[in-house]
């Protein structure tokens, strides 16, 4: 598996980042929920009719209402920022050494076809003075996951995200993903398994932090 685990983003340093959390991470709120929902519920029926299925039947009666709430739900994120996610959460500590969360469970669902993908994301990081509530860092990871998203990109905004919000010296994310995409359709390969990563700062830098987190993360 650590073969798999290459470092994608050489490119990328601490203060180069070319997609970092931005100001609010939501998106402009032009409409309110209430008319939100009313025009997901619309859309939704017409996927119905265009299916060629009857949106005014028992079983699928109700179905518009209840899929217009679920993805706002999914979809969250937009609406979520990276302030609300850490609030005070930031801490003044003198700890120096590697601090990782592995195995934060995420779904998300891909941008080209709207299908799910889940998995599992890594992230680990250096502190220089100060550290973030362990539990923020699956919060952000969340944020950004109920989006409509492709992999690589929730990697690195993790990534930057952290960086905003303790300036560490090092951050790495590494992301697992399975694809629906991949299995329910098109080359339609179940075992199929995606792997990205993103290391800035000492994680790019120094190939023994990044050995140290990478078997952390592969249980080495």
């Amino acid at each position: 598996m650590s073969d798999s685990l290459e470092v994608t983003s050489s490119k990328l340093t601490l203060n180069d980042v070319s997609e970092k959390s931005d100001s609010n991470g939501s998106c402009p709120k032009t409409m309110t929920d209430k008319v939100r929902r009313a025009r997901l519920e619309d859309a939704f029926r017409t996927i119905i009719e265009c299916s060629g299925e009857d949106p005014d039947r028992d079983g699928l009666k109700d179905t518009p209402a209840r899929a217009a709430k679920s993805i706002m739900y999914l979809t969250k994120g937009y609406n979520e920022t990276l302030e609300d996610m850490v609030g005070g959460a930031k801490f003044e500590e003198e700890y120096m050494q590697m601090v990782t969360v592995r195995d934060i469970e995420y779904h998300s669902l891909c941008e080209h076809h709207l299908l799910p993908f889940y998995g599992k994301i890594h992230i680990g990081y250096i502190p220089t003075g100060k550290v973030v509530g362990l539990s923020k860092l699956a919060r952000i990871a969340d944020m950004y996951a109920r989006r409509f998203q492709n992999q690589e990109r929730i990697t690195k905004e993790i990534a930057a995200a952290v960086v905003d919000t303790i300036d560490p010296s090092g951050v790495g994310v590494i992301v697992t993903g399975v694809h629906m995409c991949m299995s329910m359709r098109g080359v339609q390969k179940t075992g199929a398994e995606t792997f990205t990563s993103t290391m800035l700062g000492t994680f790019l830098d120094d190939p023994k932090t990044r050995d140290e987190f990478l078997r952390i993360c592969t249980r080495q």
